[in-house]
């Protein structure tokens, strides 16, 4: 059960309150605050509502749990998105910015590259211990880039993947749910109409995870409006 939020101005009041407070908790007890990023409309606000507070910057590493194979000065770019929202806004240091680095012509070798990065950051891990992990889903009740029925959903050992959805005929690069899983905070973004029925299914007794790939992932909070909310879930 959850309390949706009336208006998308109050999820995004709300979500960057919870982040500002955990990357101040964060830093206080461990120096670092290391989160993975969601592309997508609804958490662009929310990041753009972030770089307007007073954070330690230079105590705050970030990463993408998602990216789409473009160039990073693409419009369709989630790293650019980020950097226009925060990281040129707050002037973020270069050190702490841990972006895909996508190639357009070989993905899996960029994937790889970018697990190489993962698996450095955080090592001697099994998985990777973010401190937050921001989510978003699509009306097909994806998140990140694990689309229903794709590889990247059957994936265990990897932390990172290209992941081939052919809805797009493209490669798009990808968290797995193990990796995301490990997340010490994960939190979904869910906004809009469009969403309520792949919300539904989502916590549907009947577990197909290949269909609604959000299933596999265990948040342990919902940001989630009125409007994309079924009532079955509204406490």
């Amino acid at each position: 059960m959850m309390k949706p939020y009336i208006q998308l101005t109050d999820l995004h009041q709300a979500a960057t309150d919870a982040f500002c407070d955990l990357a101040n908790q964060c830093i206080a007890s461990n120096g670092l605050f290391r989160v993975s990023l969601s592309g997508g409309s609804t958490p662009k606000r929310l990041y753009e509502m972030i770089a307007q507070r007073d954070l330690d910057w230079t105590r705050i590493h970030w990463f993408w749990g998602d990216e789409r194979n473009v160039p990073s000065d693409s419009p369709d770019s989630n790293f650019k998105m980020v950097r226009e929202a925060i990281l040129d806004k707050r002037k973020v240091p270069q050190a702490n910015i841990h972006n895909v680095p996508v190639n357009v012509d070989d993905p899996a070798s960029a994937a790889l590259a970018y697990e190489r990065t993962l698996r450095e950051h955080f090592s001697d891990q099994p998985m990777p211990a973010w401190d937050l992990v921001l989510l978003g889903m699509g009306d097909d009740a994806h998140t990140a880039s694990l689309f229903p029925r794709t590889k990247a959903i059957d994936e265990s050992s990897r932390w990172f993947v290209e992941n081939w959805v052919e809805k797009f005929d493209a490669f798009r690069y990808t968290l797995t749910a193990p990796a995301i899983n490990s997340g010490k905070e994960i939190w979904f973004l869910v906004a809009g109409d469009s969403k309520k029925t792949a919300l539904a299914n989502v916590f549907s007794e009947n577990q197909r995870p290949n269909e609604y790939p959000s299933q596999l992932i265990r948040p342990t909070r919902w940001f989630v409006t009125q409007d994309a909310c079924p009532d079955s879930l509204v406490r």
